[in-house]
């Protein structure tokens, strides 16, 4: 059993290492320069289409373009931007906050990318409704004898998809800020009843399909975010003082990695921070991984471009808002360096440090709503590759082994289990860059003629 969790940590280790973070920081910026930053330049247009200026019930999809966004920001707006920015901060200092802002950019890019394919390349399910997807650009968009490849990115969705780390932490959090203090003990029967809770809520939105889940992230997830905003604001004006000298820190730490406590690498622990901050970047925001597609790809819109556009913004509001802010907090409250707490208790110890009787139930009922909200999306991303695989009157089966893998996640702390979710997730950016990076001269063409037309009018 020990030689098997080694496999799978050794097996998670170099998945996330640095042949992805080259496919996935390197595919992004050889994609950036090849529309010659078009997503930047017409970021106002962006947030038009965000408000619904172009929005025509009459196109083919399910929800809006606002609907698409909320529902794959509810997914990638989770435990990475409380725990996973703590980890690059306890291990990195505040030099790895300017490298996730890197990763973020060039995510940017590669969301414009993946979600416009989603759009350009919809394929028809078994039942003969319009899709979207890795797994449609990839056999709409590549043809047929790619197919293995829309496969393996099914395959590697299937499991991908399964919220067992997601719950884990949940639970961890829920010991730890609430139970833990308060006296009462933390056992089976406790995690138990915790997993059955998110179970029911979990239940009520999946089984509603689509519809119901994209209702719901477009109402949970802007609360989450303006909440969390405030919270932090709180604690930067109690800290005020301190701010402009930590904001200066990031980019001064990021060159020279003084804080830096992990393995060097080329040579240098400049090398190393620069890989911690791109890959808690790049793990926080998703960009190029191929879930965002599965939810923009239903988005109602005939314009390729325009839901391209929108997709766009989320790594921005993932990664430079939503993480930028946790950095500032755990950073201006000094508990990075006080503590030897790591992960969501780092944060915790942050919002404890600033709001001393209630900062940590404030966070904790950001953590809850940010993981709820993403259990619901990830259902959706896995029961979509099931259907692409096994035909759509079958795709609800999905729905009861999901539920059954929370009851897990919250009851168990299977390392092994959550190693191997958490590699096979990373593999499905081989087949999602792979067929973006060949079909990208195609969105630039597309890009072209749709300006010339929004310019036209």
């Amino acid at each position: 059993m020990h030689q098997l969790n080694q496999f799978f940590s050794d097996f998670a280790s170099f998945v996330w290492g640095l042949p992805l973070l080259i496919l996935l920081i390197g595919g992004g910026a050889y994609l950036l320069v090849l529309s010659r930053f078009l997503p930047f330049r017409y970021l106002g247009h962006a947030i038009q289409i965000l408000r619904g200026k172009y929005d025509n019930m009459e196109d083919a999809g399910e929800i809006s373009h606002f609907q698409a966004l909320t529902t794959a920001l509810s997914s990638t707006i989770g435990m990475g931007n409380i725990a996973g920015v703590a980890v690059a901060i306890s291990i990195g200092g505040p030099g790895a906050v300017f490298w996730m802002w890197i990763s973020a950019i060039i995510g940017m890019s590669t969301k414009f990318f993946t979600s416009s394919l989603a759009i350009m390349y919809r394929g028809k399910d078994s039942n003969g409704n319009t899709q979207g997807g890795p797994m449609y650009f990839i056999t709409e968009g590549l043809g047929q004898h790619w197919k293995p490849l829309a496969v393996f990115f099914s395959l590697c969705g299937l499991v991908g998809a399964l919220p067992v780390f997601n719950v884990n932490q949940l639970t961890q959090a829920i010991n730890d800020i609430v139970l833990s203090p308060n006296g009462i003990e933390v056992n089976l029967t406790s995690n138990l009843i915790i997993g059955l809770v998110l179970v029911t809520i979990t239940s009520i939105v999946i089984l509603g399909g689509l519809n119901r889940i994209s209702k719901v992230a477009s109402k949970l997830v802007p609360s989450m975010v303006l909440l969390y905003f405030v919270l932090i604001l709180i604690i930067l004006f109690a800290n005020a003082e301190v701010v402009p000298t930590y904001f200066k820190l990031i980019f001064t730490d990021a060159f020279a990695a003084e804080n830096y406590k992990g393995d060097a690498f080329l040579g240098g622990v400049l090398g190393g921070l620069i890989i911690l901050g791109i890959r808690r970047g790049a793990f926080s925001n998703e960009a190029g991984i191929g879930t965002a597609p599965l939810a923009h790809g239903a988005a109602k819109t005939n314009e390729p471009i325009r839901e391209g556009l929108v997709a766009m913004l989320g790594p921005a509001i993932d990664t430079l808002i939503v993480c930028t802010l946790t950095a500032l907090a755990i950073l201006v409250t000094g508990v990075w360096q006080t503590t030897e707490a790591n992960g969501v208790s780092l944060t915790a110890n942050a919002f404890g440090a600033a709001m001393p009787t209630y900062g940590r139930y404030l966070l904790l009922l950001c953590i809850v709503i940010f993981s709820v909200s993403s259990l619901f999306s990830y259902a959706y991303y896995g029961g979509k590759c099931l259907s692409f695989l096994v035909g759509e009157k079958h795709k609800h089966y999905y729905n009861y082994f999901y539920i059954l893998s929370i009851i897990l996640g919250a009851t168990t702390s299977l390392a092994l289990m959550i190693n191997l979710i958490d590699g096979v997730f990373a593999l499905m950016a081989i087949p999602t860059m792979t067929a973006t990076l060949i079909l990208a001269p195609k969105v630039v063409k597309e890009a072209k003629a749709y300006f010339m037309r929004i310019n036209k009018d």
